[in-house]
C-alpha cells in the first residue's frame, strides 16, 4: 500500500497473529459469496502502530501507540436505529473485516496481513502481553460468539445447575461448554469425531456423546442428575443438529443457534410443540461489544483451566497463506494459525 489515511477515530494496528476460522475456509471453497477482491481475517490480536484522534476501548480508555489490542470483526455507525437498539452487529452500515472487497482509503480491511486499518466504530479490548497469541486471536470471532451465545441462554434459563447440551465441538462449541461449566451447568457435548469428543471432556463437559446414537444422550441427561436438557447451543451449522436441537430440548429450555452461517435446506418447526413445551429459540450472529470484552476478562481468568493453548495448531507465514487454509480445511487442529512476522522460509 502506497500510505494509509486514517481518518478520526481510526486506527492501524500491526498484526501479530491471525487464525483461520471456517467461514474463510467456507469463502475460500465457495460455500459463502463474497466481494473480491478482499482480504480474508478476522480473528486477530495485534498492536496499535498509529492512530488518528482519540479512539477508545470499550470500556473507554484512551488507547496509544504500543497497545496490544484485539478488536471486534465489524465496524457500526453507531448512530443508525439497530446501533441505537444495542444491535451494532446489525448495524445497517455495518463494515465487516475479511468480508469486506478492497475499496479506496481501506485496502488493509482483513486480518491475514501486516496490518489492518480499524475504522471508527470498532469494538477494541486491550489485552495483557501474559496471554499467548495463539488463545487471544479466536477471542475476536469463536470466543467472542460462545460468551454471547452462553448469556443469551443465561437471559432465558439460569445456567448455574442446568442440563446443557452442546452440538458441535469446534471451536464455540468447546469454549461454550468451558463457559457453561464455569457458571455451573452440567454440559453434555455431542460430536460426531471421537477425537473432538476426548477434547470436550477437558472443557468442561461431564459427559461426551456421538448425536448419531440417541440413547447416549438420554444416558448422560440420566448420569448428570437431570430428567430432561435444558438449554441447547448449536454450534456445528449442520443441518440435523438444528433438527436435533428443537426436537431435545425440553419443557420451557431455550435454544441458541449459532452454527448456521451458511445457506442449507430449510428445517421444519412443529409450531405446536414449541408453544406447548414453552421453548424459546434464539440465534446469534457476530456479537455485541460487551461480549468481546467478557470473552476476553474470561480468558484472563481461566485460560489456563482449559487448554486453550491446544486448540491452535500449526504456525504459518504469511507467504503460506494457501497451505494454511488447506491445513484449516483439513481439520489438522481447531484452528491454524498465520503468523505475518514469521519469514518466508520458517516453514511451519
Amino acid at each position: 500500500m502506497p500510505g494509509v489515511v486514517l481518518a478520526d477515530g481510526d486506527l492501524l494496528v500491526t498484526v501479530e497473529l491471525a487464525t483461520v476460522c471456517g467461514s474463510d475456509v467456507h469463502t475460500v471453497q465457495g460455500h459463502r459469496s463474497a466481494a473480491t477482491p478482499l482480504v480474508l481475517g478476522h480473528e486477530y490480536v495485534g498492536r496499535v502502530h498509529s492512530l488518528q484522534g482519540e479512539p477508545r476501548t470499550v470500556d473507554g480508555v484512551r488507547l496509544r501507540e504500543g497497545d496490544r489490542v484485539v478488536w471486534s470483526i465489524m465496524a457500526s455507525c453507531r448512530a443508525c436505529d439497530r446501533c441505537m437498539k444495542g444491535l451494532p452487529q446489525k448495524c445497517r452500515a455495518l463494515l465487516k473485516y475479511g468480508h469486506e472487497r478492497i475499496g479506496g482509503r481501506w485496502e488493509l480491511n482483513g486480518g491475514f496481513a501486516t496490518h489492518v486499518h480499524l475504522r471508527a466504530g470498532t469494538a477494541i479490548v486491550k489485552v495483557d502481553d501474559s496471554l499467548p497469541a495463539e488463545v487471544l486471536a479466536p477471542a475476536t470471532c469463536g470466543t467472542a460468539t460462545a460468551w454471547a451465545a452462553v448469556d443469551r441462554a443465561d437471559d432465558i434459563v439460569d445456567v448455574d445447575d442446568a442440563i446443557v447440551l452442546v452440538l458441535g465441538a469446534g471451536l464455540i462449541g468447546l469454549t461454550a461448554s468451558a463457559m457453561a461449566a464455569d457458571r455451573g451447568a452440567r454440559v453434555i457435548v455431542a460430536d460426531l469425531d471421537p477425537v473432538r469428543r476426548e477434547l470436550a471432556l477437558r472443557f468442561g463437559a461431564v459427559s461426551a456423546v456421538d448425536p448419531r446414537d440417541p440413547d447416549q444422550l438420554s444416558e448422560a441427561v440420566v448420569r448428570a442428575g437431570g430428567a430432561e436438557v435444558d438449554v441447547v447451543i448449536e454450534a456445528s451449522g449442520s443441518r440435523a443438529a438444528v433438527v436435533s436441537a428443537l426436537e431435545t430440548v425440553g419443557v420451557g429450555g431455550v435454544v441458541v443457534l449459532v452454527g448456521s452461517v451458511f445457506a442449507t435446506p430449510s428445517v421444519a418447526v412443529d409450531p405446536e410443540l414449541v408453544v406447548r413445551n414453552l421453548v424459546t429459540v434464539r440465534g446469534v450472529h457476530n456479537y455485541r461489544p460487551r461480549d468481546l470484552a467478557g470473552a476476553v476478562n474470561y480468558l484472563h481468568r481461566r485460560s489456563t483451566t482449559y487448554p486453550f493453548a491446544e486448540l491452535t495448531g500449526d504456525r504459518y507465514p504469511l507467504s503460506q497463506l494457501d497451505d494454511a487454509l488447506a491445513a484449516a480445511a483439513r481439520g489438522e487442529a481447531v484452528r491454524v494459525a498465520v503468523d505475518p512476522t514469521a519469514g518466508a522460509t520458517s516453514g511451519r
